[in-house]
């Protein structure tokens, strides 16, 4: 079984800035895509950026230039680095991890959450 962690969540004016972090553990053998959505009240869970195991990244065009995602592979470790931070961002922030187990049965996980809130 995997377990992912969050933390980083919270509090924030408009600009500024927060860094969020999902650590795994558990039966990992490898970890592939790693990834942060959002989900704001009301709205559809989305695709907030993804980054593969060669490091290759994507994100959604509300945040480019904004954002940044990251990975420690040796501590199966995900970051998002959020700059310059709007209202509009403000939702419950979850990781999603997937790989395969120590088994080699692939997984995909997700954390639990963190409130991301920006104050205008």
């Amino acid at each position: 079984q995997v377990q992912l962690v969050e933390s980083g969540g919270g509090l924030v004016q408009a600009g500024g800035s927060l860094r969020l972090s999902c650590a795994a553990s558990g039966s990992i053998f490898v970890i592939n895509a790693m990834g942060w959505y959002r989900q704001a009240p009301g709205k559809q869970r989305e695709l907030v950026a993804s980054i593969t195991s060669g490091g290759s990244t994507n994100y959604a065009d509300s945040v480019k230039d904004r954002f940044t995602i990251s990975r420690d592979n040796a501590k199966n470790t995900v970051y998002l680095q959020m700059n310059s931070l709007t209202p509009e961002d403000t939702a419950v922030y979850y990781c999603n991890v997937n790989g395969r187990n120590t088994r080699f049965v692939e997984f995909g996980s997700w954390g639990q959450g963190t409130q991301v809130t920006v104050s205008s």
